[in-house]
């Protein structure tokens, strides 16, 4: 109490101007989001916090004539662990994109370690450069009609409210479980709601009733929202929505159109699950900003989006403006159009300059073996990835749509020998098999997927949402066998093999999920990754192994595959 009454001093000290500021930045463009107005003023800085705008001489002064101050951009959910790296390293690629917090959901590796994995992403992101607040996993597993590594309930996760940094309960997606009151998701729900935490949802394909339900529950976001449409019945439920761009879902052209002046206010900018590369290459939310700019969207307006309303919807009351009183977090821009941060300062300190980190991140914790050892495999061969076909020789058939998470439920012939099912190139029909590996329950679900343009390999990996089971796709049993197998003694992992040989492969130790290598190596690797996934036929017009990696996703529409078998998300 005494170290925060002599903060609140020396703020008001700086304020008053009887204390020279720590830091001054001088002469910049500040983008005002309460007001949408840009005003030339200079800002007072004191222990990482904004303390006054206007006339201010600091100990450091920085002129930055010409530029332009922004707000430290925000993403309102993302899961951390599918960039594929730890949240330190995680940083390092962020930060240099203006992302300074950033609202996690680390449910990916609660269903593969539970408690354990949740408390790792926790300690691995304290003290480092970018603030990380999380949601609780609501749904390990996700349905019931999959075998994850974890189940999870709220006796098992109510102790880690206590952290000031979790601030409210994941997105929930299982809707039949609310619509018909489980007690387990009911338990959370009012825990939550009683100890005034936020509540995020996943509300897939839900219409107007159903958007009542969780709206009822008090769910007050989504981020499933595909089209314009299903933006405003959000909107006009109350609901804030998330404009996702990310590496699988890529929403934001279509969700732009439902975004105005007169309800902006309820929108926030997201990424969901976006990979390395692309967050190397695109950008994060910064991504997002250039894209509803260069759609039309106000250029403050869109920072407003990436910044305050994102604060606001998570009660994060000292983010997201140029203000007395609020963090100092914020960005050096040339232009309100390129959104390239010249800058970034985190707390008030410089933390990363045109691209790069100032000083980068390193790992602080170390994850327990038993996350490490998280790939459980029995014995499998040859046979026990045979598809007996009927007599009429048709199938239900998953069916790709590039760049989306969504499937199509086909129905049509496929070619067989000897009543097995035999893969086509011709037809773009593969063979798809998703192993149970979490605890040696032997499950194999097996499946026929059109649309991922293999044309002679197989490809596997232990990133398969939300369960993360191994999920591999190929053009003959020997090769995805191979696949799988070097997936098992790698702990997890990606890999690409054609004729019996490993083209290219990603070790993910922890937890199946994530790297222990730095963001540049990782990189590397993943370009290894997609040269060989064109080696083996892929075009590459979308990423196979983000499309493979929600084909297991057994909440979103139409036909899925999971450890236990083809799955018909509509008749849920």
């Amino acid at each position: 109490m005494k170290l925060e009454m002599e903060i609140l001093k020396r703020r008001i000290d700086v304020a008053a101007k009887r204390t020279p500021a720590d830091l001054v930045i001088k002469n910049g463009n500040i983008v005002n989001v309460f007001t949408r107005e840009i005003v030339n003023r200079n800002i007072a800085i004191v222990d990482g916090y904004f303390a006054a705008i206007g006339d201010y001489e600091g100990i450091e002064n920085v002129d930055v004539s010409g530029k332009y101050i922004v707000p430290g951009f925000i993403d309102g959910h993302v899961h951390i662990e599918s960039a594929m790296v730890t949240p330190s390293e995680f940083a390092n690629v962020v930060l240099p994109h203006g992302v300074t917090t950033v609202v996690a959901d680390p449910h990916e590796i609660a269903n593969v370690s539970g408690v354990e994995g949740i408390e790792f992403m926790i300690n691995s992101s304290d003290d480092i450069p970018l603030d990380v607040f999380f949601m609780l996993p609501s749904c390990v597993p996700a349905t019931p009609f999959e075998n994850a590594g974890a189940s999870l309930d709220l006796a098992q996760l109510e102790h880690l409210y206590a952290n000031p940094r979790v601030i409210g309960l994941g997105e929930v997606m299982d809707y039949p479980a609310v619509f018909h009151h489980d007690e387990k998701i009911i338990s959370q729900l009012a825990a939550a709601s009683l100890k005034g935490k936020r509540i995020d949802g996943h509300a897939a394909g839900l219409d107007s009733d159903g958007l009542n339900v969780y709206m009822a529950a008090g769910i007050r976001t989504d981020h499933e929202c595909v089209n314009s449409e299903e933006a405003m019945d959000r909107l006009r439920k109350g609901m804030y929505v998330m404009l996702r761009e990310g590496s699988a879902a890529r929403d934001l052209l279509s969700l732009l159109k439902a975004v105005n002046e007169n309800n902006a206010r309820r929108c926030l900018f997201v990424t969901d699950d976006k990979h390395l590369d692309d967050l190397i290459m695109e950008g994060s939310i910064d991504y997002n900003v250039r894209m509803a700019i260069k759609e039309g969207l106000d250029p403050i307006l869109a920072i407003q989006i990436a910044t305050l309303n994102a604060a606001e919807c998570f009660g994060l009351k000292s983010k997201g403006a140029i203000a007395p009183g609020y963090e100092a977090d914020f960005l050096v821009l040339d232009d309100l159009k390129s959104i390239v941060a010249e800058r970034v300062y985190k707390n008030g300190k410089l933390v990363a300059q045109n691209g790069e980190m100032v000083c980068p991140s390193e790992p602080n914790v170390s994850p327990s073996p038993s996350i490490v050892d998280s790939v459980k495999l029995n014995s499998i061969s040859e046979e026990h990835l045979q598809i007996t076909i009927g007599d009429e020789s048709t199938a239900n058939i998953i069916g790709i749509v590039p760049n989306r998470i969504v499937t199509k439920h086909l129905i049509e012939k496929v070619d067989t020998k000897d009543g097995l099912f035999q893969t086509c190139t011709e037809k773009d029909y593969l063979k798809m098999a998703v192993i149970e590996r979490h605890k040696n329950t032997g499950n194999i679900g097996l499946g026929i997927l059109k649309g991922l343009g293999i044309k002679n390999g197989a490809i596997a990996s232990t990133v398969a949402h939300d369960s993360h089971n191994i999920v591999a796709a190929g053009t003959s049993d020997s090769d995805l066998l191979k696949a799988i197998t070097y997936i098992s003694e790698m702990r997890g992992g990606l890999a690409v093999v054609q004729n019996g040989e490993i083209l290219a492969s990603l070790p993910l130790p922890i937890a199946g999920l994530m790297s222990d290598l730095t963001s540049p190596i990782i990189y590397e690797k993943l370009k290894d990754l997609n040269s060989a996934l064109r080696n083996i036929g892929c075009t590459m017009e979308f990423n196979p192994f983000l499309t493979l990696s929600f084909l297991a996703l057994p909440v979103i529409p139409e036909l899925k595959l999971t450890d236990i078998g083809l799955f018909d998300v509509k008749r849920l």
